[in-house]
């Protein structure tokens, strides 16, 4: 029986073999959704992720046969622990063939990485913050990712269960027919809650009347969620980043922000067009010839991805999720969405689960993170 070897990756051609791996794993998979090669390369390079400033990182590749049979990341994220008190390593990037021998020396190197810095847990798959992709898949393993879900085989659960690894977190995600008529519910309530809180919707003419919205947006994303035992805050240097790296793909008419009379912002709703088929097409490479796949799939698209909502905690509970989808309503039917699909959404996050309940959303997909005492 041929030994598993484990090598750091230090080298840039390490870090391609690193980056193409799932590419080769999932090559025969229609569901699965490769990332851009160079999003992934920014990821490691200091200059592009802040989160590398007060983060430790290192990158792992596993080789049995002589060939690359897994891949790890592992992670200590300083802020967490400063700010939430939490100490853990994170894991992820996680990817490996159907073999027990190389799953358990991946994870056996996320273990060494925290007994070395005296931490007492493990946990992933996840990335270096919130804003990061995570999330095992347990159930949808038919269904097509999106970019910014994680994919995986239904193997890979049942290896670190088997290594001891226990439930940590666990999200859920939803698909759903959009309406082709707007209830007169709906309808009547937004144009209420419009009237009795003095709000508009901003109607934006292009691209560059958003850019002022950007950071508030990610603010009050902050505001939205931080009650919630796992988040941490924005940092401005993170705002950059993913203003950056999402802004290319943005459409004026996916990007809903509601203000109030004194032009504050009190609510957001971040949607897009699908693009998984597109990057699927593209390979990993916007050049030269993928940009053209995600052009049209801009352009001509009948579903949606919602990315990213946030309302200010003032108005939470009031009514202000109408006016955010019969905005939505109007716009997805003038482009001709039919099939929306939300993002990850923590399980006992009720709050946000609530919004879709009127469009008769189907539980289509579940991801899970897994932890370790030491």
């Amino acid at each position: 029986m041929s030994q598993v070897s484990i090598t750091e990756v230090k080298t840039e051609t390490d870090l391609k073999k690193f980056i193409k791996f799932p590419m080769e794993l999932y090559k025969n998979n229609n569901n699965y959704v490769p990332s851009l090669i160079n999003d992934e390369k920014n990821i490691w390079d200091p200059k592009e992720n802040p989160a590398l400033q007060f983060s430790d990182a290192k990158k792992f590749l596993a080789y049995k046969d002589g060939k690359i049979a897994g891949r790890i990341a592992v992670i200590w994220n300083h802020n967490e622990e400063k700010e939430l008190g939490i100490s853990k390593v994170r894991f992820g990037w996680l990817d490996f063939i159907n073999d027990f021998e190389v799953s358990e020396a991946l994870i056996k190197m996320a273990i060494d990485f925290a007994k070395e810095r005296n931490i007492k847990k493990i946990e992933g798959p996840m990335g270096f913050t919130n804003l990061d992709k995570a999330g095992m898949l347990i159930m949808g393993f038919d269904k097509l990712a999106t970019m910014i879900g994680l994919y995986n085989f239904e193997y890979y659960a049942q290896h670190l269960e088997k290594l001891g690894l226990v439930k940590e977190k666990e999200w859920v995600e939803y698909e759903m027919d959009f309406p082709t008529v707007l209830s007169e519910k709906v309808k009547k309530f937004s144009e209420l809650v419009a009237q009795k809180y003095k709000l508009k919707v901003l109607d934006f003419k292009n691209k560059k009347e958003i850019i002022p919205y950007i950071e508030p947006m990610f603010k009050l994303l902050d505001q939205t969620y931080n009650t919630l035992s796992t988040y941490t805050p924005i940092t401005d240097e993170q705002i950059k980043t993913y203003k950056e790296k999402y802004f290319p793909f943005i459409d004026k008419n996916y990007i809903i922000c509601v203000e109030d009379e004194n032009h504050q912002l009190v609510s957001f709703a971040v949607t897009m067009p699908s693009y998984s088929r597109a990057l699927q097409k593209s390979k990993g490479k916007l050049f030269p010839f993928g940009w053209w796949h995600f052009l049209q799939a801009g352009k001509k698209n009948d579903r949606a991805n919602f990315y990213l909502i946030g309302i200010h905690p003032e108005y939470q509970r009031r009514g202000v999720t109408a006016i955010i989808f019969k905005e939505i309503f109007v716009r997805f039917n003038k482009m001709g969405v039919k099939f929306a699909e939300t993002n990850p959404e923590l399980e006992e996050n009720k709050g946000v689960q609530a919004l879709w309940q009127d469009y008769n959303p189907t539980n289509h997909k579940r991801r899970r993170t897994y932890s370790l005492e030491l």
